[in-house]
């Protein structure tokens, strides 16, 4: 079986807590968009993992999609397989590419297998691979707090908007990104931002807390969100922790950049 693991952009970010357990509680509103690896999981007689396109650091093994193998296989003695994953998405970019790996793992094997686990489930254990992982489940618009992991509905439709990504050759690590900010309560709702202000007020009021910092000790990200606004967008932000920055725009835009760029209609 194929399917087509995406990413995501965040629509503000706000760090709100440091937990007890050395996480962080945020509030954010996860967007699927259409930039997506490509991953083949086929019966095999041995578990096997594979990957081509971008290079992905460290030990093969600790890869999020065996992850999501072994704890169905821990859970329910699924058989041995060969999975193969092409990755497109920039890795440290903010955009989840990783997370929607293993999400999309589980949700092929699942099939693959007939394990009929609920979507509840299968998000269950998308928690166990990490914070991100259980949004790409559903894959929809969603208003987010805690780690990643609760979700709301969010009365949000961009369709038709034109949204261009940017990735410079910058890799951030979300561990250092959270080191240096600081938690503190928002002084208003991204939710309610999203829902009752139009796009052209969310420059002012719609801002992710990783880029003070990521901005100050890395000027290039800073300058590329600033050329999406000069080129004209509507809005434009750095998602997660970076170094991915994307404008969305109301027509189409061509960007002349030597970075990483991916771009399409919503």
């Amino acid at each position: 079986m194929i399917s087509f693991p995406n990413a995501k952009i965040n629509l503000g970010l706000n760090i709100t807590e440091k937990r007890s357990d050395g996480y962080h509680n945020i509030e954010s509103c996860f967007y699927p968009i259409g930039w997506s690896d490509i991953l083949e999981i086929i019966p095999s007689n041995k578990l096997t993992f594979s990957s081509t396109g971008i290079p992905i650091p460290g030990n093969g093994n600790s890869n999020l999609c065996l992850h999501a193998y072994h704890l169905l296989q821990k859970s329910f003695g699924i058989p041995p397989v060969n999975i193969h994953l092409h990755k497109v998405i920039p890795i440290g970019a903010g955009l989840g590419g990783g997370s929607s790996d293993g999400a999309f793992t589980l949700k092929i094997l699942n099939e693959m297998f007939q394990l009929s686990l609920s979507i509840e489930q299968l998000e269950l254990y998308a928690g166990k691979l990490g914070s991100d992982c259980p949004f790409f489940i559903q894959n929809k618009p969603k208003y987010v707090t805690g780690t990643g992991d609760n979700f709301q509905s969010v009365d949000l439709d961009m369709s038709g908007k034109y949204l261009i990504v940017i990735k410079p050759d910058i890799h951030i690590s979300t561990s250092d990104a959270y080191a240096g900010t600081q938690p503190q309560h928002p002084t208003s709702n991204i939710k309610e931002i999203l829902q009752n202000q139009s796009m052209s007020d969310w420059k002012d009021q719609l801002i992710n807390d990783f880029e003070e910092f990521i901005f100050s000790n890395h000027g290039v990200i800073a300058e590329t969100k600033k050329t999406l606004y000069e080129r004209g967008a509507v809005y434009a932000s750095m998602t997660g922790s970076g170094a991915a920055v994307f404008g969305i725009f109301d027509y189409k835009v061509v960007i002349d950049t030597s970075y990483t760029t991916w771009s399409s209609q919503l």
